[in-house]
């Protein structure tokens, strides 16, 4: 398929129109770690002209240490709290596209805020994706803890506002089907699904 200018045109209008309706929400990306968070929110970002702002980097910073050494050094409870603290700042600094960390929505009160202060998008992948994505990545849970972790957390994800397969298709085509369900769900008109 090869974009039109027109086409351009009517996309250009559609995403200025989803910043124009967020106001001062942000756009707020959920999902298991390998969902892709970081690759399609740093691309919709682009489309939306906002700010991308990574959670995980924002904690690790502010930490002065990775996330991994938090944990080692005092525990998974500490640094949730550490998480939602780092979470509800960067909610205040909207609009934005927002990437969290896989297990941030499991706090009811970043839930809460991001239902004030986003849209939350699900990207959600499937297991043999997630540990596809994940495996050359000493970093990351291994994958008895993914299919650990799956069925906790799903439910949680699926109450987000919307919900987009994370597959093996280009970046640009998961990003192509987040900007429309937001469109969507904020009642922006003009999709550019007619000038394909």
């Amino acid at each position: 398929m090869v974009n039109t200018a027109a086409q351009k045109t009517a996309e250009k209008g559609m995403e200025s129109a989803i910043v124009r309706a967020l106001g001062a929400r942000s756009v707020v990306l959920v999902g298991m770690m390998g969902a892709g968070k970081s690759s399609v929110g740093r691309r919709l970002a682009g489309r939306l002209g906002l700010p991308f702002v990574d959670a995980d980097n924002e904690i690790e910073d502010a930490a002065g240490m990775t996330i991994a050494e938090i944990f080692a050094e005092h525990g998974e409870p500490y640094f949730r709290a550490g998480e939602a603290r780092v979470i509800a700042r960067l909610l205040d600094g909207g609009p934005q596209v927002l990437a969290t960390g896989g297990g941030a929505v499991m706090n009811q009160q970043t839930r809460d805020l991001i239902k004030i202060k986003g849209i939350s998008v699900w990207l959600k992948a499937d297991v043999e994706v997630l540990l596809r994505r994940t495996r050359r990545r000493t970093d990351r849970p291994l994958a008895e803890r993914m299919k650990e972790l799956l069925p906790q957390r799903e439910p949680v994800y699926a109450l987000s506002n919307l919900v987009v397969q994370s597959r093996d298709e280009p970046h640009d085509t998961i990003v192509e089907e987040v900007i429309e369900g937001v469109a969507k769900h904020l009642g922006v008109a003009g999709h550019s699904e007619e000038a394909s």
